[in-house]
């Protein structure tokens, strides 16, 4: 299997989900846009290293469909243009008083490593590398950050913990602390877990979900049955679907003690293990001969025990201190931010209220303005000058 096809198909994978990558969109419309065309993916499947290195790739390209090249070089004006829109933006509010200063869009699109800015108006095979090599390389730290995602939300579900029972008087923080005792011992008591990828683990499949005899079990047929998609190579999704009779056995969505999240984070460990044993060239995916040559390892017919979370800690105590330090200054600083605004709400308040006196004032003096004068009682006073003028008035009209 080509070294391009690996690439693309393991990226093609990732397109299941989000990437979290900033230029996600971008990768997900020019693989897609590449598949359509039945030439390119063939010289895809048969590519290898030295292929795109030397720029015989590059020939290939040039022998898409109309359509299709016409279709990439729009997709990329686009992405350049949306990253010279967040580069402007942020040039703008970190220095506004750069504002009126041109911006050089060339030099600033080199820190984007999965195009050429260089040429930003036709998709050539320059960018076809650059935007594989970098999503390749992005996507190596994809499980990375699962991890750190996963044990910032342990903390946090320890630090609300101890605040709740903080709360809470003696009699009540015992009670509290005996019932969540006993939910971890409950969660704790579960049948034994094989380890990924072992003899067990996989005849255990091969006998509850696919329904057939364990004294019958071949790995051949196992993985020809587990390659869903029949692409002769076995994805992490795939991979993943195999640990899934595993996890039932320590996680039930409807038992209170049970962590749905830290069941996604045992499948996750699960996988990493079985790539570990398998996934001997490192791309992140199982053919069949690295598959089979896994089952002749002394690790298939006699693994370890496996370890679930809840034998070994996640962070350590200096974390969680760490952790708990860096949301108390986030709630310091979210406080300060809503006593100012407090403080410019009271001076709004009392603006308009000062505007509110002002208008009666001035409602009251035009009120007064427009009132005949009036005697030390209030009774109206005789206009002599005006009753002549109006009586000469109708003296003449007469």
């Amino acid at each position: 299997m080509g070294f391009a096809h690996i690439t693309i198909t393991l990226i093609h994978n990732m397109m299941l989900q989000d990437t979290g990558l900033y230029y996600d969109r971008y990768l997900r419309e020019v693989i897609e846009v590449l598949e359509t065309d039945p030439h390119f993916r063939e010289k895809l499947q048969t590519a290898n290293a030295e292929d795109i290195r030397n720029g015989h790739l590059s020939n290939e390209l040039d022998l898409v469909s109309h359509h299709v090249r016409t279709r990439l070089d729009e997709l990329k004006r686009q992405e350049v243009s949306r990253l010279r829109m967040l580069l402007k933006a942020k040039v703008d509010s970190t220095n506004s008083q750069s504002t009126n200063v041109p911006i050089d869009h060339a030099s600033l699109l080199k820190q984007f490593e999965h195009l050429d800015p260089h040429n930003q108006n036709t998709f050539e095979a320059k960018d076809l590398e650059l935007l594989i090599s970098t999503a390749t390389k992005d996507l190596e730290n994809f499980d990375v950050e699962r991890h750190e995602e996963f044990k910032r939300y342990e903390m946090l579900k320890e630090h609300e913990r101890r605040e709740y029972l903080k709360g809470l008087d003696q009699e009540k923080r015992n009670k509290e602390e005996k019932m969540m005792q006993e939910l971890k011992e409950k969660h704790r008591q579960h049948p034994k877990v094989n380890a990924p990828g072992s003899v067990a683990q996989l005849r255990e499949v091969w006998e509850e979900t696919d329904g057939l005899d364990p004294q019958e079990f071949n790995p051949k047929t196992f993985f020809k049955l587990h390659d869903t998609n029949e692409d002769g190579i076995l994805d992490e999704n795939e991979l993943e679907a195999l640990f899934t009779k595993e996890l039932e056995k320590v996680y039930d969505p409807n038992n209170a003690e049970d962590d749905m999240m830290e069941m996604e984070e045992e499948r996750l460990r699960m996988r990493e293990h079985f790539m570990n044993n398998v996934d001997t060239n490192k791309d992140r995916l199982v053919s069949l001969e690295e598959f089979l040559k896994s089952t002749e390892k002394q690790e298939f017919n006699n693994p370890k025990e496996w370890e679930t979370l809840d034998t070994r800690p996640v962070y350590t105590e200096e974390e969680l201190k760490q952790f708990e330090a860096e949301i108390k200054e986030k709630e310091m600083k979210l406080q300060r931010k809503v006593e100012t605004l407090q403080r410019e709400q009271e001076l709004l308040n009392e603006g308009s209220k000062a505007l509110e006196a002002q208008k009666r004032e001035y409602q009251q003096q035009m009120a007064a303005e427009e009132l005949p004068p009036a005697g030390s009682n209030g009774e109206l006073k005789f206009q002599p000058q005006l009753q002549k003028a109006e009586y000469e008035g109708k003296h003449k009209e007469s």
